[in-house]
């Protein structure tokens, strides 16, 4: 019968608890459920064995960011290995909240670790009354550890480079793909809607965001003259175009609508005219963050199908944690476990299908091209992601490749060894790094110049300021002289003073020179 020991992990230590007769608790599972609330039912089935508490805050931290990454930290490895060598070849196991940190302890001292059965009511139970089976341990204590260490570790996982966050891309392009369906539905409304009045613009005008800027200028269609013709050209960017609205305005078989209905009309395209202004500099502001987060994703695949892999793994570090497999069915998850279960054909592509690259190939090289691309696609994510210094080198290059790749299935014509194409790449990065090393070190250069020349121009005025204050100071000196000669005051102070005044002006002159 082998002995169960529980380990729990504290914001003040590692502590390991003895649970008494394993086995017939393990039988009732429903009464250790029960007994968890209890203090006095619960101290007959487990007791503390060990504690060992960090020696710093710092300390609490690193091996806290250990476990929650399922690796066994070297002081809780210290702890367990001095307690279980003590009980030589007795049978063990240690009850676990984690099976990735129980897989990592076996592996480092060979003691059987379970995660299941009534180890994580135990464990709840420990949790709820750890104060009062430590010594020297209060609630408020507790408390007061698990808080310090909560916002510690919050901090250190919410910390990130801001010129780098791939959350921003994430929420950007959730934004344009609900933009881009408000967008088209508005623009459905405001067609429908205007199309009483005046319906032949439809045809005449059938870009979504031209036609609200239309309808919103026009107004009612019998104020429509020949004098409008000029602006009309500007809004709709062609002189045949507005030439046919002012046309069909005179003939137009629309019903008449009253004033408010027309400001209603007005007031609305205005509104999707402006949802669609945002709607380009949410595009733009996407492709700005894209450059700087991903820039080899950006160039290699777009900025739309790029935010979108990466929305989809959840963070740029999952998709570069991501096979090449994996990419190139990410987002086809639903057709790919239908075939699975079916044992039907599995889906070539997924986000990936939205690339120029698959739309170009022919009907059999689709899933080739494909394959190819996701493969490219992960080595440009795995870059773009550990890459201190982000360039699109890398971006280019690879796709260079994929185009070459199109070409050899179109003509036969072969495409250029990987190794030489990235080893060029690496030379260009290297040569693009030293190029921005050099104007940085320029423009320092420039500063420090600056910076310089400001400070001698500041140093003469401040000289020649000295220089005046001295001169004031000899003729104080003088006057002050004068004035105690008048009162009658002994030779020797007026000798010493004149030594004075001597002195200040052969430092001034000293100066001067």
């Amino acid at each position: 019968m082998s002995q169960l020991y529980v380990l729990y992990e504290h914001a003040a230590g590692f502590s390991l608890f003895s649970v008494k007769e394993f086995e017939e608790v393990s039988m009732f599972l429903p009464q250790v459920e029960a007994s968890v609330t209890d203090i006095s039912k619960f101290n007959s089935i487990v007791k503390l064995v060990g504690f060992a508490p960090f020696k710093t805050a710092i300390a609490a931290l690193e091996n806290i960011n250990a476990i929650s990454e399922g690796i066994a930290p070297q002081d809780l490895l210290v702890f367990l290995d001095d307690f279980f060598s003590k009980l030589k070849k007795k049978k063990c196991t240690l009850g676990i909240a984690d099976a990735k940190l129980g897989a990592a302890i076996t592996e480092s001292i060979g003691v059987q670790c379970s995660h299941f059965g009534a180890v994580p009511e135990i464990i709840r139970g420990i949790r709820f009354h750890f104060h009062r089976l430590v010594k020297g341990f209060t609630d408020s204590s507790a408390g007061i550890a698990q808080l310090g260490l909560g916002h510690s570790y919050s901090r250190a996982k919410v910390k990130f480079n801001v010129h780098r966050s791939d959350n921003m891309i994430i929420q950007s392009i959730a934004l344009l793909d609900q933009l881009d369906k408000d967008v088209n539905t508005f623009s459905m409304r405001i067609r429908e809607w205007y199309s009483y009045h005046f319906p032949e613009l439809v045809k005449i005008v059938p870009d979504n965001y031209l036609f609200a800027k239309a309808a919103k200028y026009i107004k009612d269609r019998k104020s429509l003259t020949q004098d409008k013709l000029e602006e009309l050209e500007e809004i709709v960017m062609d002189s045949a175009k507005a030439q046919a609205i002012i046309d069909a305005a005179k003939m137009s078989m629309g019903m008449d609508i009253s004033i408010v209905d027309l400001m209603n009309i007005e007031l609305f395209a205005e509104r999707v005219v402006r949802l669609s202004e945002y709607r380009k500099k949410m595009a733009t502001y996407l492709h700005n963050k894209m450059e700087a987060v991903a820039p080899n994703l950006q160039s290699l695949i777009g900025d739309q199908v790029g935010a979108r892999l990466i929305s989809h793994a959840g963070s740029l570090t999952n998709l570069a944690k991501y096979p090449a497999s994996t990419v190139q069915i990410l987002g086809a998850e639903k057709a790919l476990f239908r075939a699975l279960k079916t044992r039907s054909n599995t889906p070539k592509y997924g986000l990936l299908y939205h690339s120029s690259f698959i739309g170009r190939a022919g009907l059999k090289n689709k899933g080739r091209i494909s394959r190819f691309l996701a493969n490219k696609c992960s080595i440009a994510s795995r870059i773009d992601c550990f890459l201190e210094k982000p360039t699109s080198v890398f971006g280019e290059t690879l796709k260079q490749q994929v185009e070459d790749r199109l070409k050899f299935y179109e003509s036969g014509e072969v495409p250029r060894k990987n190794i030489e194409v990235m080893k060029e790449a690496m030379e260009a990065a290297e040569k693009e790094e030293t190029v921005t090393e050099t104007q940085t070190l320029k423009k320092k250069n420039k500063k420090k110049k600056r910076k310089a020349e400001d400070l001698e121009n500041g140093n003469g005025v401040e000289g020649s300021k000295a220089n005046g204050n001295a001169e004031e100071a000899n003729l104080t000196i003088v006057e002050d002289n004068g004035a105690e000669a008048e009162d009658g005051e002994p030779k020797k102070k007026r000798k010493r003073r004149r030594t004075r005044i001597r002195t200040l002006k052969l430092d001034c002159v000293k100066e001067d020179n």
